[in-house]
């Protein structure tokens, strides 16, 4: 939930004296086309999504969740091109609107956090292996005792809270503060959904996902019915593993009994080039998590800076 507002400032200036002295013909019709138009390209950013999930990606994978996190700077591009047509700056948005960004981009930012330290964890649990993998031929009796399965991170008691409050469900909008208001709630609900997706993945516990989904209730775009109704039942009946965290852990199993019998070569082998391929994969997430964070936190900045020029 990112709003480049420096950009959309200088656009306003440029349009402002045009659209006041020439209003939208039929503004409650241009305004529902405007959210029609964000609707339709959030619906095909979540059918592409969906399309590559049924053309061979698998679903649970570190490469199928970074796709996922791909959604939030490709929706946020798709809420920036409706600030500019319905010409509403943030310095005219109402109290409402102001604190629901503000308090959603927040609970993003702490979910960013989550996910880093997720991040780390994982990071901090493949270098036993790694080092176990160093050990192998000198010395097969420590190696074992290096070689664990990595096991799932536990998450916090109190995960989730207070992030699952509705808001604007006791204020009655109309004109572009209601198209704004429909825009982050599915801004809202889609980050939430995805962050959750990202930490049942790393942490090996549906939970995250689970709790993230009841905030996307109100979606009825069909491809995103149909995916989450697929990962749902993945993580039903086969549990929320990522892909590559359980190949890890079949390697070391394969490694521990190859040591037993002394032909080892080709178990080590294979487990060198899953830490590979893991490493690469974490390492693109945490790019794009930082990433992620620092334009969530910077969009934050640059509206409480517009808002207090706009107010002075």
């Amino acid at each position: 939930m990112v709003i480049s507002v420096e950009k959309f400032s200088n656009l306003y200036s440029k349009l402002d004296n045009h659209l006041h002295h020439h209003p939208l013909p039929h503004q409650s019709e241009a305004l529902s086309a405007s959210l029609q138009a964000f609707q339709s390209d959030v619906s095909n950013y979540m059918n592409q999504l969906w399309v590559d999930s049924r053309s061979g990606s698998e679903i649970l994978s570190l490469a199928w969740v970074l796709r996922c996190l791909g959604l939030l700077p490709a929706i946020n591009k798709a809420f920036a091109k409706l600030l500019v047509d319905i010409d509403y700056p943030v310095g005219n948005w109402e109290v409402a609107a102001v604190d629901e960004y503000l308090s959603c981009s927040l609970s993003l930012l702490e979910l960013f956090n989550s996910i880093a330290s997720s991040l780390a964890y994982l990071g901090q649990a493949r270098l036993p292996l790694a080092h176990a993998l160093s050990l192998v031929e000198n010395s097969p009796s420590s190696a074992i005792e290096h070689l664990k399965p990595i096991q799932p991170r536990s998450l916090d008691k109190d995960f989730r809270k207070g992030e699952t409050k509705e808001y604007g469900k006791e204020n009655i909008y109309s004109g572009k503060e209601w198209v704004i208001h429909e825009a982050l709630i599915a801004m809202k609900s889609i980050g939430f959904w995805v962050c959750g997706i990202v930490l049942t993945g790393l942490c090996s516990d549906g939970k995250p996902y689970l709790e993230m989904r009841k905030s996307v209730g109100g979606l009825v775009f069909s491809s995103f019915v149909e995916l989450d109704s697929s990962l749902y039942e993945i993580i039903m009946e086969k549990g929320a593993i990522l892909k590559e965290i359980k190949e890890l852990n079949d390697a070391v199993d394969c490694l521990l009994a190859a040591l037993a019998t002394g032909k080892h070569s080709e178990a080590a082998e294979e487990l060198q080039g899953k830490l590979e391929i893991s490493e690469k994969l974490l390492e693109e997430l945490q790019k794009e998590v930082d990433h992620l964070f620092s334009e969530v936190l910077d969009g934050r900045n640059k509206m409480v800076d517009c808002l207090r020029d706009w107010k002075q």
